[in-house]
């Protein structure tokens, strides 16, 4: 995929996610979305549906939302993968980074309610 298109969603606010069940039905979730090099990096709950729905499948679509979920923009096709511990604490630093007080505060919340090992990282190449 082109580097406009990585920096574009990595400079959004917020990307829409749509990741398939295992009857293939789509189900799109807007996250916060860093970049990572040439792919992006979005942080969410270690137990959530799009975690478990990822792991069983790593096709994705990804475009620019606002905070509600509603598109923005064109999803494109893309593959997604859980991250390893080291990779998910610096998707946080670069998440707190980039959304400022807002960001640390929902990174430190969710510290205290689930622990460090309660979120992971999820790559995403386009």
């Amino acid at each position: 995929m082109d580097e406009a298109s990585l920096d574009r969603l990595g400079a959004g606010k917020y990307l829409l996610v749509t990741s398939y069940r295992k009857n293939g039905t789509p189900v799109a979730t807007p996250v916060w979305v860093v970049r990572d090099g040439d792919a992006l990096g979005v942080w969410t709950v270690a137990d959530s549906w799009k975690v478990k729905r990822i792991r069983a499948r790593g096709d994705v679509l990804v475009g620019p939302c606002d905070v509600r979920g509603r598109p923005t923009g064109g999803q494109v096709p893309a593959t997604a993968e859980i991250c390893d511990p080291a990779t998910t604490v610096r998707y946080r630093r670069l998440l707190a980074r980039k959304y400022g007080l807002l960001g640390r505060l929902t990174l430190l919340g969710s510290r205290l309610r689930r622990g460090s090992d309660g979120t992971v990282g999820i790559r995403i190449t386009l």
